[in-house]
């Protein structure tokens, strides 16, 4: 099988162009054995680019446990590879798991259009929201010493959130539109570099008392931005996420 890797700011993804719909996307031991760093090719999740009759394309997206759920970066990298693949050019209209978004793509960077955000929960000192994955987020000081795996796998744990479970966020502020993300991802079990849903549900509860913003996001693996527009009711629109999406490598892998 031909693959391709892709990587967003530290996200890295085993890309497959399954137009012709030759991969069994039910065999999701597969999909774990694809993206095992020690045994496969190894990534934090599996994406597959098909044919779509609506859209310019479609994408499949697995996390390296094989679970379902919409990812930004992941997301980002499939418009890079759609442009690659010459399937689309600056502009594409496509469909993920959670709906159709659009995206923008112009030397290397990606901007993507996500799914309107109804509400953000409070969750006693914490916050919740949902923005094609579900989010936990927790406001921290030292953010870079915090220790991320244990408090988030028991977080992502919690019984509030069974059976699904909740990605978990740790947020720091380091000025007045930017702060530093660090991620728990449900699917992979461990902390990624970097997660494009989480970054923006950390940008809007970090600013979600303002009418417009734009927010500057770091990461361990890079930075990221999200600007949006809240309406009066508390819900959010016109959300984009917006960092780069690179290819890494190609080659050939037996299964």
């Amino acid at each position: 099988m031909n693959f391709f890797k892709y990587q967003g700011t530290g996200n890295d993804f085993v890309m497959i162009d399954d137009r012709m719909e030759a991969f069994n996307s039910k065999d999701l031991a597969l999909v774990g054995r694809l993206c095992d760093r020690k045994f496969g090719i190894g990534a934090d999740g599996l994406i597959l680019i098909r044919d779509h009759a609506d859209f310019d394309f479609e994408m499949i997206y697995f996390n390296a446990d094989g679970s379902q759920s919409m990812c930004g970066n992941g997301a980002r990298c499939a418009v890079a590879f759609s442009a690659f693949l010459g399937i689309i050019n600056e502009k594409t209209h496509f469909l993920a798991i959670d709906g159709a978004h659009e995206a923008v793509i112009s030397h290397g960077q990606v901007e993507l259009l996500m799914g309107d955000v109804k509400e953000i929960h409070a969750k006693k000192d914490d916050f919740f929201l949902n923005t094609g994955s579900p989010h936990h987020i927790r406001f921290v000081k030292d953010v870079k010493d915090y220790p991320v795996y244990e408090k988030g796998k028991s977080i992502r744990y919690e019984s509030t959130y069974l059976p699904g479970g909740t990605n978990v966020n740790f947020v720091e502020p380091i000025g007045e539109n930017e702060i530093f993300v660090r991620t728990y991802e449900r699917g992979v079990e461990d902390e990624t570099l970097s997660c494009g849903t989480g970054v923006t549900a950390a940008a809007l509860a970090f600013a979600k008392n303002k009418k417009k913003a734009t927010i500057k996001i770091n990461t361990l693996g890079g930075i990221l931005a999200v600007k949006f527009t809240s309406n009066p009711d508390g819900s959010f629109r016109d959300i984009w996420l917006i960092g780069p999406a690179e290819q890494v490598f190609s080659g050939k892998i037996k299964f």
